[in-house]
């Protein structure tokens, strides 16, 4: 045999007689076709976005994942390589939306969902021949001509099925949490896309102390002794934008806290504040201390104190004080008192916690568990609703603004700060260097917003996903034991709904009141439940009257559409003959491409 000479060294013109060779003999095809009774080693090709351009991480990458699949081909396993797109997400309507000159909330009004989800499915392939090229060039293994695709019914149907899996197993409920929100998408994200690389980012924003005026009445009598001015309970934040939809105030029962008088560095009035004991040299030098109280005059650099008080934070609570600032008042339970709390500390602030119980999570436990109601004064665009007077249509972070300039620094807290300070309920504000998360797909702070979602149940398995991580041979072991170990040890139950558009439905009907509930796991169930809705009059006609149950053809799976807004307008029959109607929401994208293991092969079907 005589093997071919090479004059030079072009390794580029090696790899195209390679990759020609190859082509040639179908060497690919038959590594496979030769091991076809072999045991198996699994390979799965997590799916790429073909609407965006492949980069030189995607090389790198997919020469990893070639270089294991190879190794076990040639140790006599079977290796078969399906490749995939994933078709779904904001990438995708982000990517429309920019194309088409629209935001979300121009979809139903200036576009219907319709065409919108028709635009979706064709952006979604748009570079796929790019994807291929390179696929083949870079001598990258896999099965090209029988891609799963995750908008393909088939691969929904799956999704559908292991939906009804979990629903049947009560591990998938519907729930009113606080939740990350990212208004610049427009959806909640899971506590796992928070976590993704490079969502936390390190941000200055404008921090404010807020004086908060105590009520006299028979519980805070005791306070009122020994007063200087009027009598403030003192509260640190790093997000003055939610001080309007303030409720609450949260000490620690044990803490030890101090009334102090002195006199406000803005206004130069004489107050009597109350903060923690192990936060009093923060705000008061203890040279300070030695000045005068009689002898102050307005505008002196140094500020006197006097601490005449001292008591537990048991001590505080439910008192009283007079709401910040009175835009709007809670309707669903009490409003503006002290609270226990036992996240409360005295690592930084006051050691006293503003609670907004629509903007947090701890906030919303201890609000809920103490009967205090909710004041959500911002929209889930991002912006001050109506009753927020001056403020009333501002974005609360300024980079949702789409004319968003950094240089300008024009933000809604400096102006509430301004007021708070003007109003004699401000007493110190700086900037504040934190990292704050971010959405990780349009790059923009989320807020913690009130939703109503569905979520799976994943803290009932919380151990066993401690157990098994433990048995995994991490490399490096940090990965397993650090950042993945603490994202477990920390688990909350995935947060699955998302309000988009372009996504898998979630397959759950509901009664108007909500006390019944159908979750259904296949093409073949749907259309039988549509007869029953049928035969009650509730629909006139099946749209899946020609899809024919047990045919697994293409032809068959394309005389329907699992996507909005066709599975919208399906109303079923409850049990009761009530009519219901789906849940409007679609499910995380990371649960649609993560069922590609079952999804890839339209299991159990």
């Amino acid at each position: 045999m005589k093997y071919p000479e090479y004059k030079k060294l072009d390794l580029t013109q090696i790899g195209k007689d390679i990759g020609t060779y190859w082509e040639e003999h179908k060497t690919f095809e038959k590594s496979v076709e030769i091991r076809k009774e072999h045991k198996p080693f699994i390979f799965y090709e997590g799916p790429p976005s073909a609407n965006g351009t492949p980069g030189i991480h995607h090389v790198m990458a997919r020469a990893i994942k070639d270089i294991f699949c190879r190794y076990k081909t040639m140790k006599g396993f079977l290796v078969e390589r399906k490749a995939g797109w994933d078709t779904h997400g904001l990438p995708v309507e982000i990517s429309v939306e920019k194309s088409l000159g629209i935001t979300k909330e121009d979809i139903g009004t200036k576009i219907s969902v319709e065409d919108y989800n028709k635009a979706c499915r064709k952006e979604v392939m748009k570079y796929k021949d790019l994807w291929d090229d390179l696929t083949v060039k870079m001598g990258y293994w896999v099965d090209l001509d029988n891609p799963y695709i995750t908008f393909d019914n088939k691969y929904i149907e799956t999704v559908w099925w292991l939906l009804k899996q979990l629903y049947d197993k009560g591990l998938i409920y519907k729930g009113h949490t606080i939740q990350p929100y990212s208004p610049a998408a427009g959806t909640g994200l899971s506590s796992h896309e928070l976590n993704l690389p490079g969502c936390y980012k390190d941000v200055k924003d404008n921090t404010v102390v807020a004086q908060f005026k105590i009520v006299k009445d028979s519980k805070s009598d005791f306070l009122f002794d020994n007063v200087h001015g009027e009598l403030f309970f003192l509260a640190w934040t790093t997000t003055p934008w939610t001080l309007p939809s303030n409720t609450a105030l949260s000490v620690g029962a044990k803490i030890d806290y101090v009334k102090v008088k002195t006199f406000n560095p803005y206004t130069h009035k004489p107050v009597t504040v109350i903060l923690g004991k192990d936060l009093i040299n923060k705000y008061f030098p203890a040279e300070n201390a030695e000045l005068k109280i009689n002898e102050y005059e307005p505008g002196q650099k140094k500020i006197p104190f006097k601490i005449v008080d001292e008591f537990k934070g048991k001590e505080l609570k439910g008192i009283n004080y007079e709401q910040l600032l009175p835009y709007d008042q809670p309707e669903d339970g009490d409003g503006f008192k002290v609270l226990i709390g036992d996240f409360v500390t005295t690592d930084e602030g006051t050691g006293i916690v503003h609670i907004a119980p629509s903007f947090g999570a701890d906030d919303y436990k201890v609000a809920k568990e103490n009967g205090i109601g909710s004041l959500t004064m911002v929209n889930r665009q991002g912006k001050f609703i109506d009753k927020m007077g001056e403020f009333a249509g501002r974005y609360v972070r300024p980079e949702y603004d789409e004319n968003y300039d950094p240089k300008k620094g024009d933000s809604v807290d400096i102006d509430i700060i301004v007021k708070l300070k003007k109003e004699n309920k401000a007493f110190k504000t700086e900037k504040y260097l934190h990292s704050y998360p971010h959405c990780w797909r349009t790059d923009k702070p989320i807020l913690y917003y009130p939703l109503d979602s569905w979520f799976i149940k994943t803290t009932a398995f919380k151990d066993r996903m401690i157990e098994l991580n433990n048995t995994i041979n991490w490399k490096p072991k940090a990965t397993g034991i650090g950042r993945f170990g603490n994202w477990l040890e920390n688990l909350v139950d995935w947060n699955l709904s998302r309000s988009r558009f372009w996504g898998v439905p979630l397959p759950v009907w509901m009664t108007k009141d909500g006390k019944e509930q159908k979750c259904l796991g296949s093409a073949e169930e749907l259309k039988a439940e549509i007869e029953k809705s049928i035969e009650a009059g509730f629909m006139n006609s099946n749209p899946l009257a020609e899809f024919v149950p047990g045919d697994n053809s293409k032809k068959n799976y394309e005389t329907f559409d699992f996507h909005k807004p066709f599975v919208d307008d399906i109303i079923l029959v409850s049990d009761n003959r009530e009519k219901m109607f789906r849940e409007p929401t679609l499910i995380d994208v990371w649960f649609d491409s993560g069922a590609m293991p079952y999804a890839q092969f339209h299991y159990p079907f």
